[in-house]
């Protein structure tokens, strides 16, 4: 499996709520950042924790967000940024209205 995005892409995290386990924090669920980087292919930790071999290997991103973006009372510095790593098939490209 090839990685899909590429550094500096804009991408949105899918807002679902799977009542199984998952990686992906609740909080960025639905938010738009940009990909900082592609940290490689891993098992899928989200089927390790049944006792699955997590395989195929899936791309993993470290995600690159504006605060302000992500949490709306952040009184912070404009230009803040959180990175939070996230598996290929939670993302998907940002729409183009989508703010940066």
């Amino acid at each position: 499996m090839n990685a899909r995005f590429a550094p500096g892409e804009r991408v949105s995290v899918d807002k679902r709520y799977p009542k199984k386990h998952c990686r992906t924090p609740y909080y960025i669920r639905g938010k738009t950042g940009v990909i900082e980087r592609i940290c490689g292919k891993f098992a899928n930790p989200e089927e390790l924790a049944y006792g699955r071999d997590g395989l195929p290997k899936r791309p993993l991103y470290r995600v690159r967000f504006r605060q302000t973006e992500v949490w709306s009372s952040y009184n912070g510095m404009d230009d803040d940024t959180v990175d939070i790593e996230i598996f290929e098939h939670w993302l998907k490209p940002a729409s183009k209205g989508a703010k940066k």
